[in-house]
């Protein structure tokens, strides 16, 4: 289509060039934004957001004393669930069972605690982590489309070249 509007070879081998660079930079730009949002706000005191509240932990996976995995669970008491934030496993220990084991805690800890549920929301693309969350047990229950994460501006630019899927998956443990 660009070739036959503006008949110019060049123009349109670079159009795509141009439009994938686009897609890096937003996506780059909306990432580290969030991620400046998260280490400013409940990662800047793991202690104060999952520590102290009560039906809420966070846990540490540790090999050969590196940090090489994290989950959050925080609870909910209106509705008697427990929700899994922040599971992130170091790239270098993926496939080697962590998040698995990050997962059962959360699972173990809400069970202790009588929760009903646990729930959790993703926009991982990979099919691994999906994968992952099913085969702890949980069902995917619906998706957000054109989802923005915490710190995204929603400018025409940012919706046109970054755009998320928010899967939310849930758990029943028992009836209420």
């Amino acid at each position: 289509i660009c070739f036959v509007v503006t008949k110019s070879f060049l123009l349109t081998c670079c159009l795509p060039i141009f439009l994938m660079g686009m897609r890096y930079y937003f996506s780059r730009k909306v990432i580290l934004h969030y991620l400046d949002c998260a280490l400013h706000t409940d990662m800047s005191d793991i202690e104060q957001y999952y520590m102290k509240p009560p039906g809420s932990c966070f846990w540490v996976a540790v090999l050969d004393g590196n940090v090489v995995g994290i989950v959050a669970a925080r609870g909910n008491e209106e509705d008697n669930t427990v929700e899994l934030l922040r599971m992130s496993v170091d790239s270098n220990y993926r496939g080697k069972g962590i998040a698995k084991a990050l997962g059962r805690k959360v699972l173990e800890f809400a069970m202790l605690n009588n929760y009903s549920s646990v729930v959790l929301g993703t926009t991982a693309v990979k099919m691994a982590a999906h994968k992952l969350y099913e085969s702890l047990g949980f069902k995917h229950v619906g998706v957000v489309e054109h989802y923005a994460l915490p710190g995204m501006t929603r400018s025409l630019l940012e919706r046109m070249f970054f755009q998320l899927r928010y899967h939310r998956y849930r758990l029943q443990l028992r009836e209420e």
